[in-house]
């Protein structure tokens, strides 16, 4: 039983790839961490190397995993109890992005330790598009709208507390790609709503932003809807998406579309970060 630790994507998904997709809903966030990485490279998030790792039972079997993207702190799929205390002894963690009970375990040595954000993931059940709905029609963003997109990552980033430098770059790859798209307003684009890339059968709805002048009036609840519509129709066969769990209208108006709650993830900090 150990962990073992790599800076190569490849490395890593050819060990731990098949035990992340078999479970796509529970592993997303390493899914597509990890596609991005393959895609775009090793420095995707930021200039420091990636940091990944799996864990591996008394059967030999892959049974956990880690990935960090500097600046964002480890990302941890669920692992075996046995592997928490391996894992502190093995890194300086001071910060983790794990399920509840995980990130509870391995914060519970870190002394003054703070919980910084819950999130909540949500499977889209039977779709409910709002009604009624709201004014205004989607279409798919392009690159004549970088301007607009760049901005609204920017704002999205700032108001979740993530960095931002990538903004560009992840509105070039979304915008070619096709996977955001704008929900207008007598011709004004008034919210926006992305997707990831298929993975095991798995999407999963990011980022989504309203500008703070166009909120209150159901546009946010009618991009997701049809970003979501879309995605089903498309073949995907699990449509995901995380929430603030301190953002009570997010949270209700994804409920209100048909998502349904699956888990809780905490980020936890060690110290001020």
């Amino acid at each position: 039983m150990t962990w073992t630790f790599t800076d190569d994507v490849s490395v890593f998904l050819d060990a731990a790839g098949a035990s992340l997709a078999a479970r796509p809903a529970e592993n997303t966030l390493v899914l597509t961490v990890t596609a991005t990485l393959r895609r775009s490279g090793p420095h995707a998030y930021g200039d420091a190397d990636p940091l990944l790792g799996w864990w591996r039972g008394a059967d030999g079997e892959v049974a956990g995993t880690l990935v960090q993207t500097p600046p964002y702190p480890p990302v941890l799929t669920a692992v075996a109890p046995e592997a928490v205390g391996p894992l502190a002894a093995s890194l300086p963690l001071t910060a983790v992005n794990a399920d509840r009970a995980i990130a509870e375990a391995l914060a519970a040595n870190w002394p003054g330790h703070r919980v910084v954000q819950e999130q909540r993931l949500y499977r889209l059940g039977t779709l409910i598009p709002p009604s009624p709905a709201p004014s205004g029609r989607p279409r798919t963003a392009t690159a004549a709208d970088r301007e607009l997109l760049v901005r609204w990552h920017r704002a999205f980033a700032d108001e979740v507390g993530q960095p931002s430098a990538h903004a560009e770059r992840q509105v070039d790859e979304r915008t070619a790609s096709g996977s955001l798209t704008l929900w207008e307003a007598d011709g004004v684009p008034v919210s926006m709503a992305g997707v990831s890339p298929r993975i095991a059968g798995t999407v999963r709805i990011a980022p989504v932003y309203t500008p703070a002048e166009h909120r209150g009036r159901g546009y946010a609840a009618a991009v997701t809807a049809e970003v979501s519509r879309a995605a089903r129709e498309d073949g995907a066969q699990e449509v995901l998406l995380f929430t603030d769990l301190a953002n009570p209208t997010s949270n209700g108006v994804y409920q209100r579309i048909g998502y349904r709650a699956v888990s809780d993830r905490l980020l936890i900090s060690a110290a001020e970060q």
